[in-house]
């Protein structure tokens, strides 16, 4: 399975370059604390790279993880409602 990573919009890109900008839509970030999970690979660490100063990045937790953890959980507020 290829890797992952995990970038999330920490800082506005309002007061920067119209690149800047661009480069942090290409990324699926609109809002702050926008996340996006994207393949970790030369094209997205670079343009990850040139907007260093707006986001955090983190590995991407695997598929089967996240699907066995959320599968352990019931819906909140359905407990004894019928």
């Amino acid at each position: 399975m290829a890797a992952r990573m995990r970038v999330r919009l920490v800082k506005s890109p309002i007061s920067y370059t119209a690149q800047t900008r661009g480069t942090v839509r290409a990324l699926g970030l609109h809002r702050i604390n926008d996340v996006s999970e994207l393949p970790d690979n030369p094209a997205t660490r670079g343009m990850v790279r040139a907007v260093r100063f707006l986001v955090e990045v983190e590995p991407a937790e695997p598929a089967a993880a996240t699907a066995a953890s959320g599968a352990e959980k019931a819906p909140a507020g359905k407990e004894g409602h019928e």
